[in-house]
């Protein structure tokens, strides 16, 4: 299994499934697959997301769950405190 953070991306930055399925060269339909966790990328289609994001590869993928946003955003405060 490859998990991944673009639906996360695409939304922090107001980007639609069709404009990112455009800028890499696919179906919007592969980019909502991608999403669910439906279809994994090939190493081309994961390097053409990260720099359309223009981030490491590994902050979109990943083998491993990503920790969610709500505990990354908790633990970051309380670390701050």
């Amino acid at each position: 299994m490859i998990y991944n953070r673009i639906a996360l991306f695409r939304a922090e930055r107001a980007v639609s499934r069709r404009a990112l399925a455009e800028a890499v060269g696919v179906n919007n339909q592969t980019i909502g697959y991608l999403e669910r966790g439906d279809y994994k990328p090939s190493l081309e289609l994961a390097m053409k997301i990260a720099a359309f994001f223009g981030v490491p590869i590994e902050l979109l993928f990943s083998f491993q769950p990503f920790e969610s946003v709500a505990d990354a955003l908790r633990r970051a405060a309380a670390v701050g405190e």
